[in-house]
């Protein structure tokens, strides 16, 4: 088996991140640069954590928002807004290109709705929590919105719109995604 070897370039790059790393997030296993964290206090946990680069973290930066499992692992561009709260649970990992938000620009259900009038940016922001669970792969460019649960040991699908909660040990796709299998007596299951 043949490994791959870093050009003497990468190697500086990575020895640079992970000095980084033990300085600045002493609990994470590699955080590669550059990242951009807005409000680092808000961040709970990540005890093994290692990220791609050009991770982005929009957090409130007031009391803890975004809470992190062991031994995580996201992805390059993985993008988290977590204004109120958003639960990642241990051995979640997270490919290149999610976008992961507790929030969004405006309300657009029941009473009280926002006008297409009114510019996105000034809408009010509306937070519902998100929470993933143990043991999930979430694939290359999904969207998990605010509100949504994700189960323990689930598979999200590249390229999906996650939009309503998933249960445990499901593979969901597909925009808005749904579930197409269940693991059952040991075995995945068509739904």
């Amino acid at each position: 088996m043949k490994m791959n070897r870093y050009s003497p370039t990468e190697f500086i790059k990575n020895m640079y991140s992970l000095l980084l790393t033990k300085l600045i997030f002493r609990q994470a296993r590699f955080i590669r640069r550059p990242i951009y964290i807005r409000g680092k206090k808000s961040i709970l946990g990540g005890k093994g954590l290692t990220t791609g680069r050009y991770c982005r973290f929009d957090l409130n930066g007031i009391e803890p928002t975004l809470f992190i499992g062991d031994n995580c692992e996201f992805g390059d561009f993985t993008h988290i807004v977590a204004l109120k709260k958003v639960e990642i649970g241990n051995n979640v990992l997270i490919a290149s290109k999610v976008f992961i938000s507790d929030t969004s620009h405006g309300k657009y259900k029941e009473q009280d709705v926002d006008l297409p009038s009114v510019a996105p940016n000034l809408r009010k922001k509306i937070s519902q929590p998100v929470k993933i669970g143990e043991n999930v792969w979430i694939g290359e460019n999904a969207v998990i919105l605010s509100g949504v649960t994700i189960g323990n040991g689930c598979v999200v699908g590249a390229n999906s719109v996650v939009t309503k909660d998933i249960p445990n040990n499901s593979i969901a796709v597909g925009s808005p995604a749904k579930v197409i299998k269940v693991f059952k007596n040991n075995e995945w299951r068509r739904v």
